[in-house]
């Protein structure tokens, strides 16, 4: 089970406000106390998966003076940035740190959205939470290139949306969204807090919940990322490579078992600089064999190169009569996307349409 020999280890003993934390454990993580928010949750899960903090012991304060006497690290409360303090607040006004301000080395890409409490504990650590989940759950370790590749990821999936919801940045600014919501995260941990009619609800057991929640999320995340998405980019990445070889041009990639490509073909394209130039990908879906047009960009229903008019909406003998190949078996009635037989059909079906010129 995901989190299995994650969650179970949480260890979560918080104190209020006026209230000193007696020394029962090596280390303390501090954060405020009163309604809880899904960026210091993921910020607080992330740090006990560090062996440093994995033990430690959270301790739920605004009393500035107690968390910095008491506290080793601090998140999401006190009014300063300084990682070699270990303070990691995000609310004070000269705050303007972004995912690639901190981490220049990344795309400008994630310099608009100001980090929260878990963007700004996830610059600083996100690689090494990274490497200890995958450590615990698979029992593997990444390159550093693939490193680099899911902490980017992650940010984009999860991170960034968190970011974005806590500090209110709005999802339009023009054409394209700033960022999506893809897990609802905020929400759902928003809604662990008490109602205005919960009068008696133990608010430090619920933050240990919110933990739980987050931290399955993250975990899943993680592993999804780090054991499928680069997987399957390492997958388009050869194809691309290979292009050639299977035509002269580079415009058709073989994929002989389907992967999501769309985004990471876009993502390749750029680093190899062919961009515009895959028009076609060839791919087995389990039980046949595809011919499908490159999108324009990978949410677009717009392709580069369509199948030709007078085979859409035609299927089986009349589509291979038609197209001059046997073994076809439809196109659709848009040409975004045929179906054949065989991989050797597949492949005619596709070299036939880049050599078609629409009237």
């Amino acid at each position: 089970m995901l989190g299995r020999l994650i969650l179970p280890r949480f260890q979560l003993l918080t104190r209020m406000a006026g209230s000193t934390p007696p020394k029962r454990s090596p280390l303390w993580i501090g954060t405020h106390n009163g309604t809880f928010h899904c960026d210091e949750v993921v910020a607080c899960f992330m740090l006990k998966q560090l062996p440093e903090y994995e033990n430690a012991e959270i301790f739920r304060s605004r009393d500035d003076k107690q968390l910095r006497e008491k506290c080793d690290i601090i998140v999401d409360v006190g009014g300063e940035y300084d990682h070699g303090k270990k303070w990691y607040d995000h609310h004070q006004k000269t705050f303007g740190e972004t995912l690639s301000s901190i981490r220049p080395e990344v795309s400008e890409e994630f310099n608009v959205i100001r980090l929260s409490s878990a963007g700004l504990v996830y610059s600083h650590y996100g690689e090494r939470v990274i490497q200890s989940i995958l450590q615990k759950e698979r029992g593997i370790q990444l390159s550093p290139q693939n490193l680099k590749l899911a902490f980017i990821q992650i940010y984009r999936n999860l991170i960034s949306e968190l970011d974005a919801i806590d500090n209110g940045v709005p999802m339009f600014e023009g054409g394209e969204p700033v960022y999506k919501i893809s897990t609802h995260l905020s929400a759902r941990i928003g809604k662990l807090n008490p109602s205005w009619q919960e009068t008696s609800v133990d608010i430090e057991q619920r933050f240990s919940q919110a933990m739980e929640v987050a931290g399955r999320e993250f975990v899943q995340n993680v592993i999804e990322v780090s054991c499928s998405w680069i997987a399957a980019r390492d997958y388009v990445r050869e194809a691309l490579e290979n292009a050639k070889s299977v035509y002269p041009s580079g415009e058709i990639l073989v994929l002989k078992t389907f992967c999501p490509w769309k985004a990471h073909l876009a993502d390749l394209e750029k680093e190899y600089k062919v961009e515009g130039v895959p028009k076609l990908v060839v791919f087995n879906d389990g039980t046949s064999w595809r011919v499908a047009g490159v999108p324009v960009s990978p949410s677009s229903f717009v392709g580069r190169k369509f199948l030709p008019t007078p085979w859409r909406g035609l299927r089986d003998e009349e589509l291979s009569k038609k197209a001059g190949v046997e073994g076809l078996v439809f196109v659709h009635h848009s040409g975004f996307i045929g179906g054949a037989k065989s991989e050797e059909a597949a492949l005619s079906m596709a070299k036939k349409s880049i050599e078609w010129s629409e009237e």
